[in-house]
């Protein structure tokens, strides 16, 4: 493996963080070649990290030129103004910008914490949880409409915030017996033609995987026995 200070663009990630997801594929859309370093998070976070984001400590953490750019949001906002080429992930117009930037926030307040609640939920408490994380996933739905893409027909900036989620929510929904294809089949169809893409399912980490280390998670701090 290369020196950080070699190459001129690496990403800090986690194999199972959503946000370091989206970053990669941000990145595999416009063409970018990066090298990748896989953080042992959270457990034991590396120099590396901690130097690069000494604020929060997370990751992902996209390393350009030697400058560190943090949030996952904030990066793809990066990559597609400083990589010109090809298409734009974020809309130019202004009003429809700030309309991305809404729902990009409301899949990371909604979408995110839902998800956590789940992982650590069961029984009847499971139920509810699952009734209102299906809530959120039917308004972005209804957002969605009759669009291929919540750009219209281009992959972009709320497609990524969103896709980045798919695996955990499979993963979820075998822990709270729901399913998108079942509850909310235009998000599935969504989502289905996202991943055709080379950028998401090279990305995206295998739903199963995740599965079993919410199971090992979930016997760690006494949900399951």
């Amino acid at each position: 493996m290369s020196s950080i200070q070699e190459s001129e663009v690496v990403v800090l990630g986690w194999w199972v963080s959503m946000f370091t997801a989206r970053v990669r594929i941000a990145l595999a859309e416009k063409g970018i070649s990066y090298e990748y370093i896989e953080e042992d998070f959270p457990e034991n976070k590396s120099p590396l990290l901690l130097n690069h984001n000494p604020v929060y400590k997370k990751v992902p953490v996209l390393v350009h030129k030697g400058k560190p750019i943090c949030e996952s949001l904030i990066i793809i906002q990066y990559i597609d103004e400083t990589w010109k080429e090809g298409y734009s992930l974020l809309l130019s117009d202004p009003y429809l910008k700030s309309q991305a930037a809404f729902w990009a926030d409301y899949i990371d307040r909604h979408i995110y914490e839902g998800l956590k609640i789940i992982i650590t939920s069961k029984g009847e408490e499971m139920k509810k949880v699952v009734e209102k994380f299906l809530g959120y996933l039917k308004v972005l739905e209804r957002e969605l409409g009759e669009k291929p893409y919540f750009n219209g027909e281009s992959f972009g900036f709320v497609d990524i915030a969103l896709i980045s989620y798919y695996s955990h929510i499979i993963a979820d929904g075998t822990l709270g017996n729901f399913s998108i294809e079942k509850h909310c089949p235009k998000l599935h169809v969504w989502a289905t033609q996202c991943m055709k893409r080379e950028s998401v399912w090279k990305t995206l980490a295998d739903p199963n995987k995740i599965y079993e280390s919410l199971v090992a998670y979930r016997k760690k701090i006494g949900v399951d026995e």
